[in-house]
């Protein structure tokens, strides 16, 4: 019998947590290179070097987190930003994310029991 693997992954635009509860529950934190900092720095020199290099990061971070979906069937997003809605597009592009089942859920900021208790609630409802 096949096993069907699940994993959460609650993001913004600065930081990932995969929420692997298929066996044991196992946490990877992904954080992205694009941070405040940076931003004043490429604004200052001019906004459109500022949108390529915001760019640039955030697929860089979206390909970080990709690399870690490829092995699950099933994959929750869920947090506060729009940072979800634009994985799942960017995830909708690559043909070898085709076969894999993504939901989406609007999720404030959680402590790391609160993502693991969401997590294991959404796939405990959802159906087969």
């Amino acid at each position: 019998m096949h096993t069907i693997k699940k994993i959460g992954v609650w993001m913004d635009y600065a930081e990932a947590n995969l929420i692997d509860v298929n066996k044991d529950v196992q946490h990877v934190t992904i954080h992205s290179e694009f941070n405040h900092h940076m931003k004043q720095e490429a604004l200052e020199r001019s906004e459109r070097i500022m949108h390529n290099k915001e760019h640039h990061l955030h697929e860089a971070y979206f390909n970080e987190i990709a690399e870690h979906l490829l092995n699950y069937n099933e994959v929750l997003l869920f947090g506060p930003t729009q940072a979800k809605f634009e994985l799942r597009n960017f995830l909708n592009k690559q043909h070898n994310f085709h076969h894999i089942r993504i939901n989406i859920e609007t999720a404030d900021k959680m402590s790391a029991h609160d993502k693991t208790d969401f997590v294991q609630k959404h796939f405990n409802t959802s159906p087969v």
